[in-house]
């Protein structure tokens, strides 16, 4: 039940209230962070979710984070310290398209692989990342990137697919 009435409060009002970072204050912050206790699996302290967001309830989030405004986030695991860019989009399930000898609109979906997002991480503007996706802690995710598969830990990544480009380290 708490559930659905954080649900109908961030939807009538906390993804309206203006950007956590305007100059505008009327505790849009603490209002959607309200929110996010009542609906998310597993909600950290001090986390932040920004104007407009669509997020799953399957959600874990660490201490610290934020979902970035117009971002649309599926079931995954993020970790502490998680900075997220604007309309990043985080995907857990896909079209199954393995067989050919029926039209893909038929063959349903495949199962989920939540993505992983480890602790300190910085997600750039429009960053997209894919089921099964595993990123390390203390990486850096260039803007545009598409995440695929595995980001070693301090790697900063860029590009489509997304390629480590240097180490931090």
């Amino acid at each position: 039940m708490k559930k659905y009435i954080g649900l109908l409060l961030y939807n009538i009002i906390g993804k309206h209230l203006p950007l956590s970072y305007s100059n505008i204050r009327v505790g849009q912050k603490s209002f959607r962070y309200f929110c996010a206790k009542l609906i998310l699996k597993d909600c950290g302290k001090n986390i932040n979710i920004e104007k407009n967001a669509k997020f799953s309830s399957k959600i874990s989030i660490g201490d610290n984070s934020g979902i970035g405004e117009r971002c649309s986030v599926a079931k995954c695991r993020i970790g502490n310290n998680v900075m997220m860019g604007r309309e990043c989009i985080i995907i857990s399930q896909n079209h199954d398209f393995s067989r050919t000898d029926i039209p893909m609109t038929e063959q349903g979906f495949s199962a989920e692989e939540p993505p992983v997002i480890g602790d300190d991480v910085w997600i750039g503007h429009r960053v997209i990342i894919l089921p099964g996706a595993k990123i390390g802690n203390g990486c850096v995710i260039g803007a545009g990137a598409v995440v695929t598969g595995t980001i070693p830990d301090y790697s900063v990544a860029a590009g489509v697919p997304a390629r480590v480009i240097r180490k931090r380290k």
